[in-house]
């Protein structure tokens, strides 16, 4: 609550910063304009090309006042059904959303992890640390789609693989989620991955099932069965919040009229690396043909162009 606040305050305070600088650049071009002084209305045209600048990244910054936006990330990851090829596509996406955490500085941290079974991934969730990692992820919500010549297909054929990216806040309490531990039911078993000593040794694997919601979660990558319960629990609050969140929205589309429509088929965004490279947002139109710098992590301006895409929607 204090850090929240102590946000508010400095965005107030930027705001009439911002409001005083006008006025006194009001008065000095009147100034300028009363004695036909051609340096002072040259210093106003500067100090007016500045303050339009400043003003564009404090709009841009209504498309981060979201409730949680200024929280951290617990960002899940899922491999379709196209077995490896759709695998190795999941690798691909863990590997870009933490070069891109990397790149701005956040924390991350592999909560939970399933390998496939050739190459690639199955699933992963991770947790991104920093300030307003929610508010920009939330974004990358959907499918993913990848068009490429498959390393797995020896008639170097094109495949087009499909992978799901899930976006929730961490928040590690909230009013809005509560759990009544009657309603989790937990499993242990023994973790496929590495881990240590303990790995399939013991069983300190987790699995939380929230009876009245259907969600179900696992963490494995913990050395104890307590820390991997603690894990899966901050996951399992992220889900539902995040479910929260989506009813609310799914009913502010419906008093809209809008209708958007779910599963891998209505992909966010396309990555094709053949026959020609580029990588575009679907519900924006914003492209770029460097893939590669796209899968390195550079994501800033797709997450961009779909925030201020929010700015108008909301």
């Amino acid at each position: 609550m204090l850090r929240r606040l102590n946000q508010l305050r400095s965005v107030i305070e930027t705001w009439s910063r911002l409001g005083s600088q006008i006025d006194d650049l009001v008065t000095l071009q009147e100034m300028g304009e009363a004695e036909g002084d051609e340096s002072t209305l040259d210093e106003v045209q500067r100090d007016y090309d500045e303050l339009r600048e400043r003003f564009s990244e404090l709009e841009f910054q209504l498309a981060l006042s979201g409730e949680y936006d200024a929280s951290g990330a617990i960002l899940s990851i899922h491999a379709s059904e196209g077995g490896t090829e759709s695998q190795d596509w999941a690798q691909m996406l863990l590997r870009m959303y933490l070069r891109w955490a990397e790149k701005r500085g956040y924390k991350s941290e592999i909560l939970d992890l399933t390998p496939g079974e050739e190459a690639g991934i199955k699933s992963a969730t991770i947790q991104i640390d920093g300030e307003y990692a929610y508010g920009y992820l939330k974004g990358e919500r959907g499918g993913h789609r990848l068009v490429r010549i498959s390393p797995f297909d020896s008639a170097k054929r094109r495949h087009t693989s499909f992978a799901l990216v899930e976006a929730m806040p961490l928040v590690e309490h909230d009013l809005n989620v509560e759990i009544n531990p009657d309603d989790v039911e937990m499993d242990v078993f023994r973790s496929s991955g590495a881990g240590g000593q303990h790995v399939n040794k013991t069983s300190s694997a987790v699995r939380l099932t929230h009876k009245p919601s259907g969600i179900v979660v696992t963490c494995q990558n913990e050395r104890s069965q307590a820390q991997n319960r603690e894990v899966a629990m901050r996951i399992l609050r992220a889900r539902l919040l995040e479910r929260r969140l989506a009813e609310v929205e799914a009913e502010q589309r419906r008093l809209k009229g809008e209708h958007v429509g779910a599963g891998f088929g209505n992909s966010i965004r396309s990555y094709v690396l053949h026959p020609y490279n580029l990588v575009k947002d679907s519900r924006t139109g914003h492209e770029t043909s460097n893939t590669q710098a796209v899968l390195d992590g550079a994501l800033d301006d797709f997450m961009r162009a779909w925030l201020h895409s929010q700015i108008g929607a909301a």
